[in-house]
């Protein structure tokens, strides 16, 4: 089985990537003309290229020897989506209140992080599995609870309380967030442009489900 390095691809390589979420729809036309539409996937799946972020030759160096730990496309890694990587707004800053996880029963002491897209019935929860564990922040009811009442699960994204929140309590949390990614490609396409200058045509990633 391939395992998980729980290590983020460098910053640099992020901040030059392109792609965004992918869905998959099988559509199939009836013979009146309309379409029946239809998805397997519960979730999303996001796609990168971070090609276009390698311009000089110590970029390249420090690409082949991150290809190279993670044995190309066996070990998956994290990855910090330079598009959606909070649970707020990209120039907001988390706050304890951002994202519902989940009501109190009493009993329960263990919510899954998630961020949702979109608002009522058509809403999606995505599970957050690679949170940044220090940048975690949770509230209960709107108060906000001291990093002493919780633990997070840096690998997971499971949050477990000290206390079980009353029924009815609306546990909520603000984080930055990773996502789990691997190389989509059995070997880098690399180019020299001059001294001290390269690039690499194209390096797929694709998001894992762990």
């Amino acid at each position: 089985m391939s395992a998980f390095h729980e290590v983020l691809l460098p910053l640099p390589f992020a901040l030059g990537a392109s792609g965004g979420p992918e869905r998959r729809v099988d559509i199939v036309t009836l013979g009146s003309g309309a379409e029946a539409r239809n998805t397997p996937w519960a979730h999303g799946r996001r796609r990168y290229d971070i090609g276009g972020a390698v311009r000089t030759l110590d970029q390249v160096h420090e690409l082949i020897a991150f290809f190279e730990a993670r044995r190309g496309k066996l070990h998956g890694f994290r990855f910090r989506d330079p598009f959606d990587f909070k649970s707020c707004s990209p120039s907001a800053t988390p706050s304890s209140t951002d994202q519902v996880l989940g009501e109190g029963g009493g009993e329960q002491t263990d919510f899954q992080l998630q961020k949702t897209y979109g608002d009522g019935a058509s809403s999606y929860e995505r599970p957050i599995t690679k949170p940044v564990a220090a940048s975690v922040v949770v509230a209960i009811d709107g108060e906000t609870l001291a990093p002493s009442a919780y633990e997070i699960a840096a690998e997971t994204g499971m949050l477990s309380l000290n206390a079980a929140p009353l029924t009815g309590a609306i546990v909520s949390a603000g984080f930055l967030f990773d996502t789990a990614v691997r190389f989509d490609i059995d070997r880098l396409d690399l180019a020299l442009d001059g001294f001290g200058a390269g690039h690499a045509v194209t390096v797929p990633l694709v998001e894992i489900r762990l």
